[in-house]
């Protein structure tokens, strides 16, 4: 007697919080490798969508490669795709194998940036202290956000007007901030009263007694570009980041001063931001140019 089988599908739905447990011990891999809080928490979402698309924990090479191919298919900036790639590779390493990639290399121009009146803009629309000084500091101080969020009272010295910033991989620096930079500063101090957080006193901090992280400030920013009436690509990078490589170049200063300002290890970083209009090198050849 013949046996139907019955219609039934016993396939499990995998869920989010399966992955829960392997993006902890992920986690605190990254954590004991050294990367920074933001690379992490970068590094466990992205994992986190590769886990979704793979439907296991325990992905193998071919689940790597087809969401690769997904990455592509998104058509994603080739950083972001790098950041996936990289952020893969460690969840991999932490499990004992070996997966490679191709890197891609990042275009070297600058897609957009803010002008002079942009930033005018931005500034006048900023109508609380705090903000206007914090966007002021990371503007004149070519700052990163992240940057940013780290400062403390003591790193500040109005005097000199300089900034001691921790930048990328842990290396210090002092930074520059103009007169007007410094006097909403001093204006903002005054207001703002001292608090202590983890045993450092935090140079800005929110509302509610935290300090700033990334995602705030880039809120922040976006929050007055679109009061400003900016309808240009870019969030807070390109305000302090690209605007201010741009701004430099287009005003003459030469490329290794440039590089010292960005805090460039590599020239070819800055060599970006010579993008400059052809209206400016016209300028330049009528200037330099001359019997």
């Amino acid at each position: 007697m013949s046996r139907k089988r019955l219609d039934v599908s016993w396939k499990r739905e995998v869920q989010t919080e399966d992955f829960k447990p392997a993006l902890k011990r992920y986690t605190r891999y990254l954590e004991e490798s050294g990367l920074r809080e933001s690379t992490i928490s970068s590094y466990v979402v992205r994992v986190g969508k590769f886990l979704e698309f793979a439907r296991t924990d325990e992905p193998d090479a071919d689940d790597f490669a087809a969401f690769q191919e997904t990455l592509h298919e998104k058509r994603l900036s080739r950083s972001s795709i790098n950041n996936y790639c990289f952020a893969i590779q460690r969840y991999y390493e932490m499990r004992g194998k070996a997966v490679s990639f191709k890197f891609i290399r990042p275009a070297n121009t600058i897609p957009y940036f803010f002008d002079e009146n942009d930033i005018a803009r931005i500034f006048s629309a900023c109508t609380n202290l705090k903000h206007l000084a914090m966007l002021q500091t990371l503007f004149y101080g070519c700052l990163r956000a992240s940057e940013l969020c780290n400062l403390d009272d003591c790193d500040l010295d109005l005097q000199a007007l300089t900034l001691r910033v921790e930048g990328k991989g842990g290396k210090e620096a002092i930074v520059y901030i103009t007169d007007d930079c410094a006097k909403t500063l001093r204006r903002y101090l005054e207001v703002r009263p001292p608090l202590v957080i983890d045993g450092r006193k935090p140079l800005f901090y929110t509302d509610f007694g935290k300090r700033w992280e990334r995602r705030g400030v880039y809120r922040m920013f976006m929050y007055y570009k679109k009061r400003a009436g900016i309808e240009k690509k870019g969030g807070v990078h390109v305000f302090s980041r690209h605007s201010v490589g741009s701004l430099l170049v287009k005003r003459g200063c030469d490329i290794v001063t440039v590089k010292e300002l960005m805090r460039h290890s590599d020239v070819h970083t800055t060599m970006r931001y010579m993008h400059i209009s052809d209206a400016t090198r016209r300028e330049k050849y009528e200037q330099f140019l001359r019997l």
